[in-house]
């Protein structure tokens, strides 16, 4: 097994470009099994998401090829409907697979999906969405079977905004006959992007970015291109590294707005925060103070997928701050690690009082997540000493070389096996 070694306390100096988003890149491709012929997908990031979502539409029967950063995928010679249980496992963005699927082939077979182990991510919302289209489904001995003979418009009133429930629901409903109106939608930025994708490929979608998004169905669809957003996470994570490791940092490809609340929060801390264009420059003397209460919430709200990075951060800020995670259930399990390199942290139910310290120090931890292995890198750029991060597998889920990009701007950080270091 691999893991990342870095010797902390160098501050982060340079310019570094944002490789496109995966939680944008994922329901694009599954977007892409709608119809026949050739899409080209730009500026998808080398991760091994995108790799288990390519040897699925290869499962199934698409042709999926690489060159660069452009992704191709036909789906021409669909042959499937079902998704192999041993793919569905290593990914839980497999599951909007089913919308694509069933609108195209009128039924699809999966078993329930895998992914980061952060709390319970009930699907009942995704199977909700596609009933009420006039889906039927049966779920026997962990196999969850959807047929429709036609899928038909509908008003879905989700009781809570999920992105991917709202993913699944689009895809599934853009061929659908008459209006599908989904209220209480989730309005992500990836969300906009793919209501981007399906109206370059004919699709008649309004309203992506608010909570009430208008599917009118549309007959057929035709094959496009198309440019993924930039990754909003990999942005913030980087600006947060560079805020805790002190230096000036200059991120590009980025989309200032879409890291509105992460930027606030690091400005509040006393960290210069200079959004130009594309580009944001983060300037810290690696010093900062502490910013009170944060509550994850679903999107134009704090992500979840910045908590653990955040909470690093503020581990040496003077003063005491309050991160409550509202959205997954075992998202904390990263605060024993940090507790490990000497923060100072108080845990009670979903909620920690992160209280600063004047130095973090080097340790042995494990990423038990994705962004839980973000957070330790975090926090190893800033500490004294030297860090071994385990688990860099969680981390290569999304992040494209977070070591290169690190290195880049300075930072001491490399891969190796466990073995070596042993």
């Amino acid at each position: 097994m691999e893991q990342f070694v870095i010797e902390g306390g160098k501050p982060l100096y340079g310019t570094v470009r944002i490789h496109g988003a995966k939680n944008a890149a994922l329901p694009i491709l599954a977007a892409t099994l709608l119809t026949g012929g050739i899409h080209e997908i730009h500026d998808v990031p080398r991760l091994k998401d995108i790799e288990v979502m390519g040897r699925i539409l290869g499962a199934l029967g698409a042709r999926f090829s690489r060159a660069g950063t452009r992704i191709q995928v036909d789906a021409s010679t669909l042959r499937t409907c079902h998704i192999p249980d041993v793919l569905m496992r290593q990914m839980r963005s497999s599951i909007f697979l089913m919308g694509p699927l069933l609108s195209r082939l009128g039924e699809v077979s999966v078993t329930r999906p895998g992914g980061c182990a952060i709390g319970s991510r009930p699907i009942d919302l995704h199977l909700y969405g596609l009933q009420s289209l006039g889906a039927h489904i049966e779920e026997k001995d962990g196999l969850i079977r959807c047929s429709a003979s036609k899928l038909t418009g509908a008003t879905i009133h989700f009781k809570t905004p999920s992105v991917g429930a709202t993913e699944n629901v689009m895809l599934a409903a853009v061929k659908a006959e008459g209006t599908t109106v989904i209220r209480n939608a989730a309005r992500e930025p990836e969300i906009v992007d793919l209501q981007s994708f399906l109206n370059r490929m004919g699709a008649d979608v309004q309203g992506a970015g608010t909570d009430t998004i208008i599917i009118h169905g549309v007959r057929e669809l035709h094959p496009a291109s198309h440019e993924i957003i930039p990754d909003r996470i990999v942005a913030g994570t980087l600006a947060v590294a560079a805020a805790a490791a002190g230096g000036e940092v200059t991120l590009t490809n980025t989309i200032p707005d879409h890291l509105r609340y992460t930027l606030h929060l690091l400005n509040k801390a006393g960290v210069s925060v200079s959004p130009d264009g594309d580009a944001i420059r983060i300037r810290s003397d690696g010093r900062h103070r502490a910013v009170g209460r944060i509550e994850t919430q679903p999107y134009p709200g704090f992500p979840t997928d910045m908590q653990p990075q955040m909470m690093a951060f503020l581990c040496l800020a003077d003063g005491t701050s309050v991160i409550c995670e509202r959205i997954f259930d075992a998202r904390l399990k990263h605060v024993s690690e940090l507790a490990r390199m000497g923060a100072d942290l108080t845990v009670e139910g979903n909620t920690v009082w992160i209280h600063g310290v004047p130095h973090l120090t080097g340790a042995d931890v494990e990423a038990t997540d994705l962004r839980a292995g973000a957070a330790l890198v975090v926090a190893g750029l800033s500490a004294r000493g030297v860090t071994r991060v385990g688990g860099v597998q969680h981390i290569d889920r999304g992040y494209e070389g977070l070591e290169e990009m690190l290195s880049s701007l300075g930072g001491r950080i490399y891969r190796n096996s466990r073995s070596d270091s042993d």
